[in-house]
């Protein structure tokens, strides 16, 4: 998790959609531990502090807890997650479409476009 942060979101936000992606890609499952705020600290090489404010915000947004003493949870709560995949799949959706049709197709040259690369792959 140590990738490159965009300056166009805060750094909190951008690592909690990582540990969310990891969620959902099922890397980190319902009712693990997630790493000590120190710990991905180190990882990401942001400061203790944003780590912190990461694990608050997850937590306000109902996906994982903190047991005192123990650490940061993710919940054990199938369906809050599966409610985070839907969201964040309609949004890469309508990124893409949005900026195919930036570029001018109809949506008919969107289904065609995606599957040409569904087939042949992303090799030119």
């Amino acid at each position: 998790m140590t990738d490159n942060f965009s300056s166009s979101k805060p750094i909190y936000r951008q690592i909690a959609e990582q540990l969310l992606k990891r969620m959902i890609r099922n890397e980190i499952g319902p009712g693990d531990k997630l790493p000590s705020v120190r710990e991905l600290a180190v990882e990401t090489q942001v400061n203790p502090n944003t780590i912190q404010r990461t694990y608050n915000e997850m937590e306000r947004m109902g996906i994982v807890e903190t047991r005192r003493g123990q650490g940061t949870f993710v919940v054990e709560k199938p369906e809050v997650i599966d409610r985070f995949k839907r969201e964040m799949r309609a949004e890469v959706t309508e990124q893409f479409v949005r900026g195919m049709e930036e570029l001018g197709l109809s949506k008919q040259e969107i289904r065609s476009e995606l599957d040409r690369y569904l087939q042949e792959g992303d090799s030119k």
